[in-house]
């Protein structure tokens, strides 16, 4: 009778873990899509943006990485 609840709650986990690897995929072909677009429309506009980050300082870049991630958080507590 102990092992109908384990068995149930092993399945629910797997049921969990399989619905996060799904969102994860989900997620990373999402951001592979908008990453896309702006080289896809507009080429010429995507090669300027990055030549002009290649002439920004090690600290500005750094900048940006970090506001960067303070958004995704953000956005992330948002919508979870």
């Amino acid at each position: 009778m102990v092992g109908a609840p384990l068995r149930a709650a092993t399945a629910n986990k797997r049921g969990r873990d399989e619905a996060m690897s799904e969102s994860l995929l989900a997620a990373c072909a999402l951001v592979l899509v908008i990453e896309g677009l702006l080289p896809f429309i507009a080429p010429q506009l995507w090669r300027d943006a990055f030549r002009r980050l290649g002439t920004l300082s090690d600290g500005q870049l750094r900048f940006m990485g970090l506001a960067s991630i303070g958004f995704g958080i953000v956005l992330l507590l948002a919508v979870t």
